[in-house]
């Protein structure tokens, strides 16, 4: 297959780039063409060399300062791997205002040692409600009350400077009912009514509906709205002002190739693929998760690699375990799609793990997970921006005695605060009546007991409450893949029910664990004895210890053991230079494991804890602690 003359393409760029730009074409167009031939089948050739033209154009006007950028992650493909690489997320107005209050705060970052840095979505959204920002009007604008995109520029070239790494949303299922292509189909544009699916009577939707679920059964049911303007029933997935694009069409593909470009021409590092599982429909099907969607993302990431290969992708995929692997690519697609992946079931199983003192259930569900690709990450958090929705597997609940349907229940019941001698403060989120599915909202701090604890004055509450969170903490940094603090996590930010007080977030009670930032909690990260120093010290001892662990390298997988002790956790990870066990207690009272669950070898220390090598005797751990064990490979 002859592929495209990078002499033509870049005429008057100098040779030496020229020579750039081939190599990574001759690397990724036979990525490039199979992830075409995979949702265009029969014009795969002539769409791969209109895609190549878009990558050039981009090229051309990409920054000397991100051409060096991208010649060094050339020699570290893997830089999101590293030890020491952390996760921040926070929306940016929450945080510190706008894009250059951001800018004000980089020091805060450094400081506790982020390497990465998600804010939250911030291109333009439609006015009034706009689903957290991701019901974008326009990808190429930032919101008003953030800035420009000259301060966005400006944000991104900072974080550069101090080595963070900017993460951006970029929303591939669906756009603003005001967005300029959802105005021109609803004016009656042919090419634009094509962008979506919009039908003149109900038959087809009615199809569809017969195997589509609810996302937000409680104010957007159904998965289709009637436009008035248009006069067509128009698919809207997540809301009625959210319209779902068609990516069958490729013109569709085409924008948003030119999109991300951009984007990475700005400086933005990682892109956010948000609902990436629901870009493809099939009738008969719950339109979600379909093959073809991993068919696009190669072909995404194939022109990304080409135009700026310090871009990568991270696909906003929370879909149950067997059904995550394939976002980092398994099979055909494997190493060739997104290059990190939220590992949402680890969330789910450490809240469960916490609320029952038993990590059975943990270990069962973790062990499901086919191994990833090894140039590949999983995204690993305790908290996000949205609410918990408890997927537990009804087959894992009965692998070890419990009934997934009464299981799902109980954690609702005790993180809304409801359970008998629960000190979870959560907020039930779109609850299903017919279904008698119910999903919690609210900060880790809250949901740990530390708003009880302060509301009741109870000291040795508190002191537990707060090992709790650390403890929930050291399970996400020791599990590997890229760690994601969610902010204000590092100052134990209790709920924020302000947000009633707001018209644009009052019927959306998500917003209770998205508290604007406290500053002045903040500056109490210094006066020890306070909780904020606690458990800002903590984390950052945590976070510390870890960037010096080879073991902890995204590249290494880590083993789930079976329990010996139901109230401990093992994990293990053999690293090309070093071995770790980590323990971790799940209970506030002490257990013992005996001596032989750690190998035999020369343990010859606790990372975390800095405490002498094991002896032959049981190996004990104190209420919610957490001991790392290394060992030289």
């Amino acid at each position: 297959m002859t592929i495209p003359d990078v002499g033509r393409l870049l005429e008057d760029e100098p040779v030496h780039d020229q020579v750039v730009f081939d190599t990574r074409l001759q690397r990724y167009w036979p990525d490039l063409l199979a992830g075409l031939a995979g949702i265009y089948p029969d014009r795969a050739v002539e769409f791969a060399e209109r895609a190549v033209e878009i990558a050039a154009v981009s090229f051309r006007h990409r920054p000397e300062d991100l051409r060096l950028l991208d010649l060094r992650r050339h020699a570290d493909p893997q830089w999101y791997q590293h030890p020491r690489m952390l996760g921040y997320v926070a929306y940016a107005d929450r945080f510190a205002g706008d894009l250059s209050g951001v800018v004000d705060k980089i020091d805060y970052l450094t400081d506790l040692g982020v390497t990465y840095l998600h804010l939250m979505p911030l291109l333009k959204a439609r006015p009034g409600a706009d689903d957290g920002g991701y019901a974008v009007m326009d990808f190429r604008a930032v919101r008003h009350d953030l800035g420009t995109v000259d301060d966005l520029r400006d944000l991104a070239t900072a974080l550069r400077r101090s080595g963070i790494s900017l993460t951006v949303d970029l929303a591939l299922n669906h756009v603003a009912s005001e967005h300029a292509w959802a105005r021109a189909a609803a004016a009656g544009d042919h090419l634009y009514r094509d962008y979506f699916f919009m039908f003149a009577d109900r038959d087809i939707p009615d199809a569809y509906e017969r195997t589509l679920p609810e996302v937000f059964p409680d104010f957007a049911p159904g998965n289709f709205t009637f436009d008035d303007e248009s006069g067509s029933w128009v698919w809207t997935t997540f809301n009625h002002w959210q319209w779902d694009l068609n990516w069958r069409n490729p013109e569709v593909f085409f924008e948003f190739v030119d999109i991300i470009c951009w984007l990475a021409n700005l400086g933005v590092e990682c892109l956010r693929l948000d609902a990436i599982g629901f870009i493809v429909k099939r009738l008969g099907t719950d339109c979600q998760n379909q093959p073809e969607v991993h068919a696009i993302t190669q072909a995404l990431r194939a022109v990304a690699r080409i135009a700026a290969p310090a871009l990568i992708f991270k696909a906003e995929a929370i879909v149950g375990p067997t059904e995550l692997p394939p976002y980092l690519g398994v099979g055909k697609h494997a190493g060739r799609v997104s290059d990190l992946a939220y590992q949402n079931s680890l969330m789910v199983q450490i809240w469960s793990a916490l609320a029952t003192k038993d990590t059975r259930l943990f270990c069962a569900a973790m062990n499901r997970f086919p191994v990833k690709p090894a140039t590949t990450a999983w995204g690993t958090y305790l908290r996000c921006h949205d609410d918990i929705g408890w997927a537990i597997d009804d087959d894992d609940a009965a692998s070890v005695g419990l009934n997934g349907y009464e299981h799902r229940r109980f954690l609702a019941d005790f993180y809304a605060g409801s359970y008998p001698m629960s000190d979870a403060r959560g907020l039930i989120f779109g609850e299903n009546l017919i279904t008698g599915d119910r999903r919690i909202s609210g900060t880790a701090a809250s949901l740990v007991g530390i708003e009880v604890a302060l509301d009741t004055g109870d000291e040795q509450h508190l002191d537990l409450a707060v090992r709790r969170l650390l403890l929930a903490y050291q399970i996400v940094l020791g599990f590997g893949g890229l760690p994601l603090l969610y902010m204000g996590d590092e100052l134990a930010l209790r709920n924020y029910y302000g947000f009633v007080d707001d018209p644009e977030h009052e019927g959306d009670n998500r917003w209770v664990h998205r508290p604007p930032m406290d500053w002045e909690a903040a500056e109490r990260r210094h006066v020890v004895g306070t909780l904020e120093h606690r458990v800002w010290r903590g984390l950052r001892r945590a976070v510390s210890v870890r960037s010096d662990l080879s073991s902890m390298d995204a590249s290494v997988e880590t083993e789930v053991m079976d329990p010996v002790n139901p109230a401990v956790l093992v994990f293990q990870r053999h690293g090309s230079t070093q071995h770790m066990v980590a323990l971790y207690n799940v209970t506030p009272e002490e257990q013992r494991l005996p001596r032989w669950v750690v190998p035999a070898g020369n343990w010859a220390r606790d990372a975390l804890n800095d405490e002498v090598p094991l002896s032959d005797a049981d190996i004990v751990l104190a209420g919610y602690q957490t001991r790392w064990l290394v060992q030289p490979a």
